[in-house]
This record gives C-alpha cells, sequence and structure tokens, in this order.
C-alpha cells in the first residue's frame, strides 16, 4: 500500500509487466479473413474491466477505421472513456463486432457511429468521411488502423493481387482518408497511423505487410513536416505481437500461434488494452510538442525506423 498527502491508503498498481498478462494460445487453424473476435480464443482484452478515463479527449471527435475489434477497439473504448465521440469503420462482414464496440462507446456517455465499408471502394473515402463529419459534427482525430494480412509462402507463389489487396488496404485508403480529411482539420486536430514492428524488423512470410508498414512510418514522418506548420500533428504507433483476430486469420502455423509472442523480451504477445494509452497520448494535449513520431509498443523488441 502506498499513502497519499491526505493519509488515505491507496493499492499499489505498479506490476511487472512481464506478469500482467500470462494467456495461452491454443493451437488455430486458420479462421480466415476478416478475423472474427468470436472466432479468437483467448478473448483480446480490449481494456473493457479495466480502462478508465480522465477526461483527455473532452469534446473531441474521433474516426477510426478497423475500429470494430482487436487495437481498434481498444482505441475507441479508451477515447470514449476520456470524452471523445467515436466513429469507426469496418468491413461489412465485421457487423457483430462492430455492434459491441458502439455499445461499449455508448456506455461510456459518448456519441458512437459505424460505417459498413470496404475502404478499396472507389469514393469510400469520401463517402465515410463525410457521414463522420455529418454524425459527429466535425473531426478532431483521425486513427488510420485498418490492415490486412497474410502469410506468404513465398514471392514467387504470391499472387499479385494478394500484394495489391495489402497494398490498397494498408496504404492507398489510409491516403485516400487522410486526403478527404485534412481540409476538414482545424489546427490541434491529430492524425495516427498504426505501422508495426514489422517496419523495423520485417519477416519473409509477411514481406508485403512489411513493405506497408515501413512506408506507413515514411507517411508519419513526411506528412508531419507538411501538416505541423498547419497546426495538425501526425504520428504513429507500432505495435508488437499483439492478440487480436487478424492473428489466427493470418494462415500462421499452428505451433507459431501457440507460441506468439514468446519471441520478445517479456516472453508474452501483448493485449489491445496495452496500446490504447499510446493513442491516447498522441491524440491529447499532452503531446501538443510530438509529430512525426513513431511510438513502439514492441514488450521490448527494438525498433530502429522503417
Amino acid at each position: 500500500m502506498t499513502t497519499t498527502p491526505e493519509g488515505a491508503q491507496q493499492p499499489q498498481t505498479q506490476q511487472d509487466p512481464r506478469a500482467k498478462h500470462q494467456d495461452e494460445f491454443p493451437a488455430h487453424e486458420d479462421i480466415g479473413q476478416p478475423g472474427l473476435t468470436s472466432q479468437t480464443a483467448p478473448d483480446p482484452d480490449h481494456g473493457e474491466e479495466s480502462y478508465v478515463g480522465s477526461g483527455k479527449l473532452k469534446g473531441r471527435r474521433a474516426l477510426i477505421t478497423g475500429g470494430d475489434s482487436g487495437i481498434g477497439r481498444a482505441v475507441a473504448i479508451a477515447f470514449a472513456r476520456e470524452g471523445a465521440d467515436v466513429a469507426i469503420v469496418h468491413l461489412p462482414e465485421e457487423q457483430e463486432d462492430a455492434e459491441t464496440t458502439l455499445k461499449l462507446v455508448r456506455e461510456a456517455g459518448q456519441n458512437a457511429a459505424a460505417y459498413a465499408q470496404d475502404l478499396r471502394a472507389t469514393d469510400a473515402a469520401e463517402t465515410v468521411l463525410q457521414r463522420a463529419l455529418e454524425d459527429l459534427g466535425g473531426l478532431d482525430i483521425l486513427v488510420l488502423n485498418a490492415a490486412y494480412q497474410r502469410k506468404r509462402s513465398g514471392i514467387d507463389e504470391t499472387p499479385i493481387e494478394e500484394v495489391q489487396r495489402v497494398f490498397d488496404t494498408n496504404l492507398i485508403s489510409h491516403i485516400a482518408l487522410t486526403k478527404a480529411a485534412v481540409p476538414h482539420l482545424n489546427p490541434g486536430s491529430a492524425i495516427i497511423t498504426t505501422t508495426s514492428i514489422q517496419a523495423a524488423g520485417p519477416a519473409p512470410p509477411l514481406f508485403d505487410y512489411a513493405m506497408t508498414k515501413a512506408a506507413q512510418v515514411a507517411f508519419t514522418e513526411v506528412l508531419a513536416q507538411e501538416l505541423t506548420p498547419a497546426g495538425i500533428r501526425v504520428n504513429a504507433v507500432a505495435p508488437g505481437p499483439i492478440w487480436t483476430p487478424l492473428i489466427p486469420a493470418t494462415n500462421f502455423p499452428e505451433d507459431k500461434v501457440e507460441s506468439f509472442g514468446s519471441d520478445t523480451p517479456m516472453e508474452r504477445a501483448g493485449q489491445p488494452a496495452e496500446l490504447a494509452g499510446a493513442y491516447v497520448y498522441l491524440a491529447s494535449e499532452d503531446a501538443s510538442y510530438t509529430s512525426g513520431a513513431v511510438i513502439p509498443v514492441t514488450g521490448g523488441k527494438p525498433f530502429t525506423g522503417g
């Protein structure tokens, strides 16, 4: 126990990060894309029971792509509990997950909206952006989080249409949505991209995914130079191995899923809730002098850039 200046005892909250989550992952056969929370065991921790807000984003309005599950849901929960209204984008097949995220945002007392939209479609970015502006009454935070990845057997066996899907989802849709959003962002707004440890330490089975994640680092750094003089901050979060529906949907070997995250210095995978604070920081006034940065949340794996 610790003692406050007023003499009241408070529980000790400092915790060994190695032991915070000790999940055992079963052998997972490929669940296919898109991965759904109901198909992911054990359930990812999105902060449903643990995240407590303190008003850091009160009055803000956020649009999160890939906000139905995994990291996107954790960010939506945290933003809502920090006082932000939240709109999310998800694939039509992810409707059930999206409804759960909406419920959690509304339970936090915030406005919520969801758009079932494949962002690769023609004019999808403009359509989603316009709906968000109407539903939220404006936009202050854009989180570019939607992603697609699949394990590759080798470059000679990878269909070009699959590579195109990765690039269209992870890069082109982000560029299109940012292009549509920037004219509506005022000074003090924030753009946050979800890149990856793959940007710094690419693995051959994810060569196309890793390429897009390295490009996202460059996108973040270049866009920060362009938009920071206008008062718009641009940053990124680089997750390491995080347990989300994307993992059993990647077609990894079963033993790879069972040992997921064990190669980090913490010897475990991270949970989506453990990234939420990084996004809150980058979206908040606490990060008023932070632009062009990449925050690694990697369980101790080094990140040295794309």
